[in-house]
């Protein structure tokens, strides 16, 4: 079986954030399987994909041309952006795919486009955005005190913390035990650009120990929430999120009403072979 290891959100290598992407000819492999290579590979997210007929239709009729997995090295997850992005950028690049691919996945069908400057876009879900009163220990567990705080979708499952600067986001020191189980998958901590002409105008860290992963680079997913809510607070629509501690990525959003586009591109890093 062969994996590859693609940098998603980025343009060079070892940045952004690093996902597999394997593909299957037929069916997938029994669950236990599928979870047992994720943990082999042992990066936030491993992404499975296999063609479909082109009869298939997701939950509300639409029709796909790939299934799409995603799994962290512990668990299945509803969506993964940095994984959709690895695996649409392994089919345009090995000339499996070209133009617009629909993905069937647990969160309905998702599409990616790919563009002639090598940049790719996902097609994903606005998430919501739910007001709640701050939760006591959160500023403990995170090192600083929040501003305002929000559920988000079901698909999405974090908590969306505003902190007050971009430094304070750069600098956390989370306890990871303490943030674990605050929501159904993580925290999302995000501040606006402390200077805008650098080409972002909102920064984001993303923890998610409740499905093994203490920080996660570059989180296609949560930007579905950071979009909007961003876009409420700035007064446009389409931004760029810089995203990440050590390792760091770009997202370029673009708030479409219940969608949300997420623009960014990709490097494969390693191409080799599962021996057993």
């Amino acid at each position: 079986m062969r994996i590859r290891i693609v940098d998603a959100f980025t343009d060079r290598p070892f940045a952004g954030n690093p996902a597999g992407v394997m593909l299957f000819d037929g069916p997938f492999p029994d669950d236990d399987r599928l979870q047992a290579v994720a943990a082999e590979v042992n990066l936030s997210e491993t992404a499975f994909a296999r063609p479909l007929d082109g009869t298939h239709r997701g939950g509300e009729g639409e029709e796909a041309d790939w299934a799409l997995r995603w799994f962290t090295p512990s668990t299945e997850v509803d969506m993964c952006g940095h994984a959709t992005l690895a695996t649409a950028h392994i089919l345009h690049t090995t000339g499996a795919a070209t133009g617009t691919v629909r993905f069937a996945t647990r969160c309905g069908v998702l599409t990616t486009t790919a563009h002639e400057d090598g940049s790719l876009t996902l097609d994903f879900p606005t998430s919501s955005l739910t007001p709640l009163a701050v939760p006591d220990g959160l500023a403990e567990a995170l090192g600083a005190a929040p501003l305002s705080v929000h559920d988000t979708s079901d698909h999405i499952g974090d908590l969306l913390v505003e902190l007050s600067d971009e430094r304070t986001v750069h600098a956390l020191t989370p306890d990871w035990h303490a943030l674990a189980g605050r929501s159904r998958r993580g925290v999302i901590v995000t501040a606006p650009a402390a200077d805008p002409a650098l080409g972002y105008d909102f920064v984001s860290r993303g923890f998610f120990p409740n499905v093994g992963i203490d920080e996660d680079p570059v989180t296609g997913s949560a930007h579905t929430a950071l979009a909007p809510f961003w876009a409420a607070r700035l007064g446009r629509t389409e931004l760029t999120g810089l995203q990440g501690g050590a390792r760091r990525g770009r997202v370029r959003t673009a708030l479409r009403g219940d969608r949300t586009l997420l623009t960014g591109r990709a490097v494969t890093v390693i191409d080799g072979e599962f021996l057993v």
